[in-house]
């Protein structure tokens, strides 16, 4: 595709014409070099090619907010409802019914609105980077790569085509890229190909040293299959690379996907059990509204009231406000996350935040400082060791790779000793990258012609199987069995200090070597070990302990190894019962792993693939199941989890598979957040439950009075009218708070409960309904069609004060107002509206929804029919607390 308005810059037609061109003719194409585009023309091209986005990606329009508040069945129902009493000549129940749709669209639209607003820029304080080789400008700004002083780091949404972007582990890859060079560089492709497996990608000329076209024509036939190739999307496992921008933003490959990749996630617990809910009211009423019909039509001869009264009924089984208290529900909870240091990329993930009662965790900067310190850098015999500083200082300075916080404390030590100078004799001629198979990492370097050295550092128990000999006292040594178990005993009272190992070696090289491979990392000589310390944090006992007592278990999941993560859980106070290494869990099936991971705290040396198949067996097993990582080797188990949690300044792969973001890495911030997904949780379920038994009880009501009276219980727009002020009572239900007892407690949705809460629950109200008529006709002698302004005005006002103080006795299952009390903005919206539906009779517009003022004696009736009400609502909730051992 030639780009609009450049006769020169011409993209290519198809990624599989980028792999089949050689590389002079791709930079030719894009109209750049190995050395990067400059400044002024990566800013032209920028506003020529627009950002590099995803339309997936941007935040949808105030439009679409408001279709997706407008697109629900409730709506959908009212809006039928609106116009058959339209068509029927009755306005005021359409007045009635349009104000309750505006007032549950316009609340959810502009609670989703808010919450988007505060995503978005919440998504700007933890923007993705990508690091691009660009010419100089004079008078250009620009932020140096802290490891390359000839590149600059730049927000991916900034990268055009022809930009050079280098590639190093743990990096998502921003565009879609064509590879230049490349050192042992594997891939993930999962998001792409749904094949987990790493892929190893490399430039053309390591496969074709000097064949040319015909060669070429062996590419695979599929373009995700081409090792030259890099995609957005997919991320770096290990190696470095340097690559040349094809396409940008909705041109790539993942682009054009878009709207497959981004479909919605799959449905958790959460939304099936809403969904469930939402049909069974909907079928509940499709049912009911024409049996009222047709009792009223046929005992009372007006078919024309009948239906409209069934039309009434319809509306007041239709809990419209459902939708806005679940979307305003979790919009609050993602605020008030956000006030404590909490990013929610997935507002849904709220609802598992709090429903999780298994974290697995790794125990660095979670359960210690996440500051690591060199302490000791040691020989064979125990003795500090410049030396062997020395050699693991070169070996992390030299490195390209992604440099974890052992190099960074390797090299802040070194420096701090003077080795800086050591340095400046060296420079790099190669270099093995990390990963997680071999779990160490090698330079070569050279200060003179005739000397070239590999230093190599990594895990304890893969160096010594590379080395066959060791330092002892200036000399070398063959590295003996009885040398070997030294060593080990050596590492493990480091170990048993607290203290993380590290081995480093070294091998010379010829001075004409070829290039090395992993092949070349053997007959090394060992130097010594490094030795770090990470202490545990002062919160880590505190959080802990808040984390058991809220029915959460915490498993640590690490790649260390087992002594190290001992000492650190013991010092927090961790249960060690059982500690199991990836070699346990290797040997198991899902099953054994199961029971295993039931009853171990500390699994320790487990590869990236391991951590997610113990996360997987938990979830199988019945948990919910959170996992928490920063790096590379966890994103695959941050994918796996229920809730994948991570940290502002975790590796790019493993921000992206989260569903919730940390500022501050500290199991007090997921304590906190634990507790705001239950509030979260039970403030919705608070009003479906309220909700559903309410309409169960009104409906019951209402088919007993069709059948005995003369006339109807109360008319259309008077039940209209009361339906929309229970509504308005609702609307503060998201701003309760939740009882301290039922928030330490893992919650998980259970839709069965509905059912028989209501048909527990619900028929109290209808005692006291009935109760209510008895009162109307035979005390006040509302008794005749000429009275029914008087009957109905009386339940009007029975009807509304029940169903407003059923929002405090389901709230708890304490005794309200003395043992827990609602919110105060619960508190004044019930109250407000209690109030004016006790004076609507008497106020002006009473004869215009047909009601009257009702006699004095009314008014020691009121008080204590509520006063009963609450007590023997009170009596059932203790009665079926004991039944089944919940209420919420």
């Amino acid at each position: 595709m030639t780009a609009p308005g450049d006769s020169h810059l011409r993209l290519f037609d198809t990624l599989v014409e980028a792999a089949r061109a050689d590389l002079a003719e791709v930079l030719r194409r894009l109209q750049t070099s190995p050395e990067g585009l400059s400044w002024s023309e990566a800013v032209r091209r920028l506003e020529q090619f627009g950002p590099n986005e995803l339309s997936a990606q941007k935040p949808p329009g105030w439009p679409v907010i408001l279709w997706g508040a407008l697109k629900h069945p409730f709506n959908a129902v009212l809006g039928v409802l609106v116009v058959i009493s339209f068509v029927t000549g009755d306005l005021k129940a359409t007045v009635v019914m349009l104000a309750m749709i505006v007032l549950s669209v316009g609340l959810r639209f502009w609670q989703e609105l808010k919450s988007q607003m505060q995503a978005e820029s919440l998504r700007r304080m933890m923007r993705t980077e990508a690091t691009v080789l660009r010419a100089e400008n004079a008078g250009v700004n620009r932020k140096p790569n802290a490891l390359n002083r000839l590149a600059s780091d730049i927000p991916t949404r900034e990268l055009v085509p022809g930009d050079i972007v280098l590639l190093s582990a743990g990096d998502m890859i921003p565009a879609d890229l064509r590879l230049l060079e490349s050192r042992d560089l594997f891939v993930t492709q999962s998001a792409l190909t749904g094949e987990a497996m790493p892929v190893e990608k490399y430039e053309p000329e390591r496969q074709l040293p000097r064949r040319e076209a015909a060669a070429r024509e062996v590419l695979p036939a599929e373009v995700l299959d081409s090792p030259h190739l890099l995609f957005m999307g997919s991320s770096i496992v290990s190696g470095t690379g340097k690559a040349v921008v094809l396409a940008t933003g909705n041109r790539t490959y993942f682009g054009q996907m878009a709207e497959k990749l981004s479909a919605k996630r799959p449905e958790t617990a959460f939304d099936r059990g809403v969904r469930q809910v939402s049909w069974l009211l909907i079928r509940f009423m499709l049912v009911m509204t024409p049996l009222v019909f047709l009792i009223n039509g046929l005992l009372k001869h007006d078919w024309l009231d009948a239906f409209l009264f069934a039309v009434a009924i319809a509306v007041g089984l239709t809990p419209e406000m459902l939708p806005m208290i679940v979307n305003a529900n979790l919009a609050r909870g993602a605020i008030a996350l956000a006030r404590q240091k909490t990013i929610v990329k997935r507002l849904h993930a709220i609802q598992n935040f709090g429903a999780m009662d298994v974290l697995c965790t790794d125990k660095t900067g979670t359960l210690t400082q996440d500051k690591v310190v060199l302490i000791r850098h040691v020989d064979l015999r125990g003795s500090d060791s410049r030396r062997v500083l020395e050699h693991a200082y070169l070996n992390s300075l030299f490195q390209t790779g992604l440099k974890n916080l052992l190099d960074r404390a390797v090299i802040d030590r070194a420096e701090a000793l003077g080795l800086r100078e050591v340095a400046k004799q060296w420079w790099k001629v190669d270099e093995i990258p990390f990963d997680f198979v071999r779990r160490r990492m090698s330079v070569v370097l050279t200060r003179s012609r005739r000397e070239r050295v590999l230093y190599c550092k990594g895990a304890v128990e893969e160096m010594l199987d590379i080395c066959t000999h060791v330092e002892d006292d200036g000399r070398i040594a063959a590295l003996s069995p009885v040398l070997r178990e030294q060593l080990k005993a050596l590492r493990d009272r480091l170990n048993e200090d607290g203290l993380r190992v590290v081995a480093v070696g070294y091998k010379k090289l010829p001075p004409d070597a070829p290039p090395v491979s992993a092949a070349d990392e053997c007959d090394l000589v060992f130097s010594g070990f490094v030795a770090f310390l990470d202490p545990a944090k002062e919160t880590t006992a505190e959080a802990l302990r808040l984390l058991r007592e809220h029915g959460v278990t915490v498993k640590i999941l690490t790649g260390d190894n087992a002594i190290v993560a001992r000492k650190i859980c013991r010092d927090v106070g961790l249960d060690v019962a059982h500690i199991a290494t990836g070699a346990e869990v290797e040997s198991l099936d899902d099953v054994a792993l199961g029971e295993l991971a039931e009853r171990t705290t500390i699994f320790a040396k487990l590869s990236p693939m391991q951590k997610a198949r113990v996360v997987r067996v938990l979830k199988a097993r019945g948990h919910t199941v959170g996992f928490m990582g920063d790096g590379i080797n966890d994103a695959t188990a941050l994918r796996e989890a229920d809730v994948g949690i991570s940290v502002d300044t975790a590796v790019d792969v493993a921000r992206e598979a989260a569903d919730i973001i940390l500022l501050e890495k500290s199991l007090l911030v997921l304590e906190r957040g634990i507790v705001e997904g239950r509030r979260t949780f039970g403030n919705v379920i608070k009003y479906i439950k309220m909700t559903a038994s309410s309409n169960f009880g009104n409906v019951f009501s209402v088919l007993v009075a069709s059948a005995f009276l003369p006339f109807l219980p109360m008319l259309a727009v008077q039940l209209l009218v009361q339906n929309l002020l229970y509504d308005i009572s609702q609307i503060a239900i998201p701003w309760d708070r939740m009882d301290e007892d039922w928030l330490k407690t893992p919650r998980q949705w259970n839709a069965g409960t509905i059912a028989t809460f209501m048909l527990c629950i619900g028929p109290i109200s209808s005692i006291f309904d009935l109760t209510t008529f008895w009162v109307m006709w035979h005390v006040f002698g509302a008794n005749t069609v000429a009275q029914q302004s008087l009957f109905q005005s009386g339940w009007f006002v029975v009807g509304l004060l029940t169903q407003t103080l059923i929002v405090h006795m389901i709230r708890t299952e304490k005794i309200p107002f003395l043992q827990s009390t609602a919110a105060p903005v619960v508190l004044a919206t019930t109250a407000a509206v209690m109030a004016v539906g006790v004076w609507l009779p008497f106020s002006p517009i009473a004869s215009a929804i047909r009601l009257q003022p009702l006699p004095a004696g009314y008014f020691l009736y009121l008080p204590l029919v509520l006063v009963a009400y609450c007590l023997l609502t009170q009596a059932v909730k203790a009665v079926y607390i004991r039944r089944f051992k919940s209420w919420l």
